[in-house]
Formats: structure tokens, sequence, C-alpha cells
């Protein structure tokens, strides 16, 4: 029997946004990413890419609200960027959520323990 794995969901890693969708903005993944839902970002020159916490894409800069493949081509994306508040374990990151969780606090997004 074949054994299925449910990936993230959109937005799971949200507790709470502000009113509409005013935490969320489009923008574009830049190539050579393949990201699941509730992924630190960064943004640098005008496209996202996973944050790393050195070189580019230094600087958290939000949270990717659904799952993109964007491994052969730029592809559009929607990133929660300000106000909100987040589940500490649904985020991936790539490394030391401490330093991440900083950056995300200087623009309205707080980082809660389960």
């Amino acid at each position: 029997m074949t054994t299925l794995t449910e990936g993230r969901h959109p937005g799971e890693f949200i507790l709470s946004e502000a009113n509409g969708n005013r935490s969320r903005d489009n923008g574009i993944l830049a190539s050579g990413n393949n990201l699941e839902a509730g992924t630190v970002v960064s943004l640098y020159q005008g496209k996202w890419g996973q944050y790393t916490n050195e070189g580019n894409y230094a600087t958290a800069h939000g949270i990717l609200y659904a799952s993109v493949d964007a491994t052969s081509a730029d592809q559009p994306c929607v990133v929660v960027v300000r106000d909100a508040e987040v589940i500490a374990d649904c985020l991936t990151y790539e490394s030391g959520l401490s330093t991440a969780e900083t950056d995300l606090a200087a623009i309205g997004i707080i980082v809660r323990e389960a």
C-alpha cells in the first residue's frame, strides 16, 4: 500500500494577521527555489528567496504563504510581510531562528511557541 504524506497547507503557520490581506504581499520567488508554505524568506533585488543568515538573503523579510516551485523559472508568490503572529514549529528556516525572529519582529511578525 502506498503511503501518502500531506504537505503544508497555505497559511497553516498563521495564528493571527491584520484585517483583510494587509499582512500579505505579492511577489516573485527567484528561480532555483522550491519552498514550502511557512518558509522564512528574504528579499534581494526585488525577488524572494530562502533566508540563509548569510550572503544576499541574510535578513528575514517575510514568510512564504503557500508552497511554490520555482526550480527552473521565477514564479509568482504570496508572502506574509507585516502585522502577524506565527507558530514557530510550523516555520522552515535554513539557519538560526533567533536571528530570523529578530528580523521578523522588526516588521511586525511575532513568532510564538506552540
